[in-house]
């Protein structure tokens, strides 16, 4: 979803050539399962970053046609609002000092940013939900000009027979909304981090992924605000869900998944075939081999843990994991901090002789990922401890088993002892002080008689410090 599209409407004609090749492509990426011709590369790291833009008094900023065009970066795009953009980072070999080497890329085109900020008298601040957004700035006068942005939002209306989306959150201050567009997607930014994998290794990749979802979202939470409510420590999960709801009568594509993969990853794909509809049909002139419709099909879905097809340099296909689930922010030094611990987890779980899979129900990794969303560090989730099964909190279950765990992990991909105690050594201490993004928001709410506005201005002063969250005073 991530390619612009040619036009904004569609016929009927269209959705049945697009269907035509969907289908074609889908058969041919079966055929390659089957014979084993995908790319052998894998531990290959990524990341997706998207930020919003404020203005001086920490509200939000409507112009990142302006802000981008004064960046030139080709590692900045657009993003669904005119407020929000997202930053790339380029894939690097997830072994030796591959943190240091994510960090100070991130690092220095943050540094870009904020220069080419302050020459426009703006902000940029990474945070999951902006605590000082409103519900009016989410119209489709502030939706970017990219044409697949305003297609999208043409079908999943059209799907819904007009009907407004329903946004019901619980939290300390229940957030219940009626809204005209999907626009509300635009207050849901995070850190996407992608992972290439090994064809003998992406199905305990992928589920490892889905089961390390809810410590990860725990550590990372930092959207506690929505519209002036207190809600979710990671509000943006269940608000994501909501704002791009197709029905009663069909299936979510935002969604954490109805189960493991069992096979191989040609079961998403086939499921995104099979199961959901076509939102826009967009036919491309290219062939077969590149699977543009299959690609594009199932990037109209956003599950939190999402399978991606791929090109190496050499033009193998590839297959990737793009981990949704992390909040953007607090710093980049957090967001790597977020993405050592989650590669760290995937490669431990892979480690063990009995995949973890095979123990913890699918059923148990969706509530705990939920629970997680909701309360964070605070969260009691279900684990399967030595072959049992047991309730523990998020907080002792980190410290205590999964960053061991995720150190194992990291040292089997030949990352320094050092490296590994930097980045780790950040997530071990924000679970110490039970200090994430959420955590610090509320905290200096709490601390402080000011407004939201007032907490932005301090969150972007900290953040632009680049010290982990876990050290911010309140």
């Amino acid at each position: 979803m991530g390619s612009e599209v040619s036009h904004r409407f569609f016929d009927a004609a269209d959705f049945s050539k697009f269907r035509e090749l969907l289908d074609a492509e889908t058969d041919l990426l079966a055929r390659v399962f089957e014979t084993g011709t995908l790319s052998k590369r894998g531990d290959v790291a990524g990341f997706e970053l998207e930020a919003w833009l404020i203005d001086p008094a920490g509200n939000a900023w409507p112009h990142n046609e302006l802000f981008l065009q004064t960046l030139n970066s080709p590692l900045a795009v657009p993003e669904l609002a005119k407020f929000n953009i997202e930053i790339n980072g380029s894939p690097c070999a997830l072994t030796g000092r591959v943190f240091s080497r994510l960090h100070d890329e991130l690092t220095a085109t943050w540094a870009r940013c904020r220069q080419t900020a302050a020459k426009l008298d703006c902000g940029i601040v990474m945070i999951g939900t902006l605590p000082t957004a409103r519900e009016e700035l989410f119209v489709s006068d502030n939706m970017s000009s990219m044409i697949r942005y305003q297609s999208l939002n043409d079908r999943v209306m059209a799907l819904r027979d007009g009907q407004k989306l329903t946004i019901n959150i619980e939290g300390d201050d229940p957030l219940s909304l009626e809204h005209d567009d999907v626009m509300l997607e635009a207050a849901t930014t995070s850190f996407q981090i992608h992972l290439q994998c090994r064809p003998d290794m992406v199905v305990r990749d992928f589920n490892a992924s889905i089961i390390s979802s809810a410590p990860l979202v725990a550590a990372s939470a930092n959207s506690p605000f929505l519209f002036g409510h207190r809600l979710w420590d990671e509000s943006r999960i269940p608000l994501f869900e909501q704002c791009v709801d197709v029905g009663e009568h069909n299936k979510p594509r935002v969604t954490f998944g109805a189960d493991y993969v069992h096979d191989s990853l040609f079961e998403v794909f086939e499921e995104n075939r099979r199961d959901h509809l076509i939102l826009i049909p967009m036919v491309q002139d290219s062939p077969p081999e590149k699977f543009g419709h299959l690609r594009f099909q199932n990037g109209t879905m956003w599950r939190w843990v999402r399978p991606l097809l791929g090109f190496d340099f050499d033009g193998q296909l590839h297959l990737r994991i793009e981990q949704r689930v992390a909040s953007a922010g607090p710093t980049p030094l957090d967001c790597v901090a977020n993405a050592a611990f989650y590669y760290g987890m995937v490669k431990g779980m892979g480690l063990q002789s009995e995949a973890p899979e095979s123990q913890l129900s699918f059923t148990d990794a969706r509530e705990n990922f939920y629970k997680a969303a909701r309360y964070g560090l605070n969260a009691r989730i279900c684990w399967v401890t030595e072959g049992r099964r047991e309730e523990i909190g998020m907080r002792q279950l980190i410290a205590e088993q999964l960053i061991p765990l995720a150190r194992r992990g990291l040292q089997s991909l030949n990352i320094p002892d050092m490296e590994i105690d930097e980045y780790l050594g950040i997530i071990a201490s924000r679970v110490d002080n039970s200090q994430n993004g959420a955590a610090w928001q509320r905290r200096w709410m709490t601390r402080n008689a000011a407004s939201l506005n007032d907490l932005v201005l301090a969150y972007r002063e900290l953040q632009d410090t680049n010290q982990p969250v876990h050290t911010w005073p309140l």
